[in-house]
């Protein structure tokens, strides 16, 4: 029974579970934290526990040794968690074997910092302006050697001069482009 301030008295149902819990919160706790080896784990595995308590069926149970269940649920509360914590462990290690790449020991993130990608962008968008400003032979040239691949024998041949012109081409397209973009 408890008495509310300008109230009559409120008759509360009694839980023998839950009284035990409160009885011994304090020992739920050192249990929990010298398993987890951290007292605020212990605290919160402790209040998930009595949530677990507390919202259980009361017609459902009959507990013959009603401390040795609070024990029971709380193990089961803590392996719970510890499941939990592996899933965790298991796909953040799997994330990072796809997205890192580890030199020395050391994760190295795969892609770049959003504001390099943002400068990546800007800076390949003013080369294929720059490229496409270049007159048509030189542009050509440029293309096919350095975005394409091709050696100088190829992007003569495909383009019908002598090797010599294109190397002059792609010489003279590296030049402009060095002064423009620096």
């Amino acid at each position: 029974m408890s008495i509310v301030a300008g109230h009559s008295p409120v008759t509360m149902p009694t839980d023998p579970l839950l009284e035990i819990y409160l009885e011994r919160r304090a020992n739920l706790v050192r249990f929990f934290a010298a398993r987890t080896g951290s007292v605020s784990r212990g605290e919160d595995l402790a209040q998930e526990l009595y949530i677990k308590l507390a919202s259980r069926d009361l017609s459902a149970i009959t507990v013959e040794n009603p401390v040795a269940l609070i024990y029971r649920v709380a193990t089961n509360v803590m392996l719970d968690h510890a499941r939990g914590d592996a899933r965790t462990v298991a796909r953040d290690a799997a994330w990072r074997r796809l997205s890192h790449v580890s030199v020395g020991g050391v994760d190295i993130a795969i892609e770049p910092a959003a504001d390099d990608a943002a400068a990546s962008r800007q800076r390949l968008r003013q080369l294929v302006d720059a490229v496409a400003e270049l007159p048509p032979q030189m542009q050509r040239a440029f293309r096919l050697h350095k975005l394409e691949g091709r050696s100088h024998a190829e992007t003569a041949r495909v383009m019908g001069l002598s090797v010599k012109s294109v190397e002059k081409h792609i010489s003279a397209a590296l030049k402009s482009l060095t002064l423009r973009l620096g």
